[in-house]
């Protein structure tokens, strides 16, 4: 195939500079923009996003961002989720008392790490599931970066006769257990910023960009 195009969704959240520099740096073609047409033909769209979950469903539904991420899905169509972009997918996140709808597209719910320490911020290694084509050539004590006070501490989605299963890789943070990244079909999701990863998200980003068509 020829260079991917790849759209970084720019809906007020995110580092979206980081993102372009780090998926330019693996060979994408890449556009930051809110515009719903470039999301909808791109190759691949990004979702990233940081800080609060309420902020970022408000930020994503002004741009219908929701819609679009479901149309593309529809037809097949990749997206990767980034940190907030990634809780996003699920179906609720709660912050400080206040529950927020979320795309929903896996059950469950972003709640507050329960560590001693929070925000979980700094390097963590993951336990990638066999199979996995987002961690393909990476070994088993990679690190990746986190920075994040929230995540999702059960994964709720039950098992589908006949569908195969998404593809769940977890991380801890002072023995709390939360989902470190999903691989499910054309959607792909990482709590974890590959972009501030160095080499290791590198790798990460070019094994997403194979699946682009």
């Amino acid at each position: 195939m020829g260079v991917a195009r790849v759209v970084v969704l720019d809906y007020g959240s995110g580092n979206l500079r980081s993102a372009e520099r780090a998926l330019q740096r693996v060979g994408a073609h890449v556009e930051v923009t809110s515009d719903p047409k470039a999301a909808r033909d791109a190759d691949g769209l990004v979702v990233p996003g940081v800080g609060a979950y309420a902020a970022c469903m408000e930020g994503l539904n002004s741009v219908r961002g929701a819609r679009i991420i479901g149309e593309r899905l529809a037809g097949g169509r990749p997206v990767l989720g980034i940190c907030v972009g990634m809780q996003i997918l699920f179906e609720r996140g709660i912050e400080h008392g206040v529950l927020t709808e979320g795309c929903g597209e896996w059950p469950g719910t972003v709640e507050r790490l329960e560590a001693p320490i929070v925000p979980h911020m700094g390097w963590n290694t993951v336990r990638a599931p066999e199979g996995s084509q987002l961690f393909a050539g990476l070994d088993k004590d990679t690190r990746f970066y986190f920075v994040h006070s929230y995540g999702v501490r059960r994964w709720e989605l039950e098992p589908a006769e006949h569908i195969r299963p998404p593809l769940v890789t977890w991380a801890d943070h002072s023995g709390d257990e939360f989902v470190a990244a999903v691989e499910n079909g054309p959607l792909w999701a990482t709590q974890f910023h590959p972009e501030k990863s160095g080499d290791a998200g590198a790798q990460l980003l070019r094994n997403w960009l194979t699946t682009l068509s």
